[in-house]
């Protein structure tokens, strides 16, 4: 990658960054769905349990199957958003490192915009 033209890496690198940022974002939406799947299974499953809700077997298996899969969703995607932050850092460090390496110069005085 150090033959390419660091401008092009940099825009390379925050356009990734971009597109780990939505992923993430993404993650933390179905992470939040799955969440009330839980508590929804949770509940109903006490429901019946107590006897509030009439016995249904059908009503049950979706209780648990709302409380386990909403488990097993959200521990998903929780550990693939801590993967993507993680890709995050690492881009936003070589970005860092690439601006670095760039011959800079301070702007003195008043833009004209």
């Amino acid at each position: 990658m150090d033959d390419i033209d660091p401008h092009a890496q940099i825009a390379a690198l925050e356009a990734r960054i971009d597109d780990l940022a939505e992923r993430i974002e993404r993650c933390r939406k179905i992470i939040f769905a799955a969440k009330i799947a839980i508590a929804v299974g949770a509940v109903t499953l006490l429901l019946l349990l107590i006897a509030v809700v009439r016995f249904d077997p059908v009503v049950m298996m979706a209780a648990v199957i709302a409380f386990i899969g909403g488990i097993v969703v959200s521990g998903t995607n929780a550990s693939t958003a801590k993967q993507m932050a993680a890709d995050v850092a690492r881009a936003e460090a070589e970005r860092s490192r690439l601006i670095d390496q760039l011959d800079l110069r301070p702007v003195v005085g008043e833009v004209d915009g």
